[in-house]
């Protein structure tokens, strides 16, 4: 496992909080995501324009993805869905720029489908109730109780190590590249990792991002109609 050590402390009400490499990452991207959104839907008309066109691309596609994959009563989850495979794809694709993809680190990769799962048992319980959410455990009969709880909570379980794993894996086949090539000069390193880079980094990253964004989608559905 990638070891994340802090850069740098700050203290919080008397707190000492570690700034590792991965969450600076994170923050950074959050912020070029943040500023790029907000330049992008300034200024708005109803004949677009090239950047306008651009951006209304991006939201319908991801109208088109929600509805195809949960249903017309769902496009409330949108913007989240959207955020969710943005922010995933930035930080995949960081290795392209030679630097650690925050998604190396398993809290990152944790804390996500953590949010994931909270998402999806919260708009269960908005839709159906208290009662019938519970109640949703203990069929079909009560005795599958133990099993059903561990198929609920195998959600979280399952988007950080498929994440992760895969991650991490290319991480490791591309770092024994250069270690390889690295002895036979750095002229090697320059040409020979490119398909490589395509493959691990922008396939393989953009795969990972649309498995973790259609599981979510798809359990927010199953468990708000159990």
């Amino acid at each position: 496992m990638e070891k994340f050590e802090p850069l740098f402390y700050l203290n919080l009400l008397g707190y000492k909080f570690g700034v590792t490499e991965s969450l600076l990452f994170q923050w950074i991207l959050i912020v070029i995501i943040s500023i790029i959104a907000i330049i992008s839907t300034r200024n708005l008309n109803k004949v677009p324009n090239r950047k306008q066109s651009v951006v209304e691309i991006v939201v319908e596609t991801f109208n088109s993805l929600v509805r195809e994959n949960m249903g017309e009563g769902y496009s409330a989850f949108v913007p989240y869905i959207g955020t969710l495979a943005i922010f995933l794809l930035s930080m995949n694709l960081l290795g392209l720029f030679g630097l650690k993809p925050p998604t190396l680190d398993f809290s990152v990769v944790a804390g996500l489908a953590l949010i994931s799962f909270v998402v999806v048992q919260v708009n269960a319980i908005k839709k159906i109730g208290m009662g019938h959410y519970f109640g949703g455990y203990f069929k079909p009969f009560a005795a599958l109780l133990p099993l059903n709880l561990v198929e609920r909570f195998m959600l979280p379980i399952s988007l950080t190590l498929r994440l992760f794993g895969n991650m991490t894996a290319a991480f490791v086949v591309m770092e024994m590249v250069y270690g390889a090539l690295g002895h036979l000069g750095w002229v090697a390193q320059l040409g020979i990792p490119v398909p490589l880079h395509a493959y691990f980094d922008v396939f393989d990253g953009t795969i990972q991002m649309v498995i973790f964004m259609m599981l979510t989608m798809v359990n927010i559905k199953i468990i708000a109609d159990h």
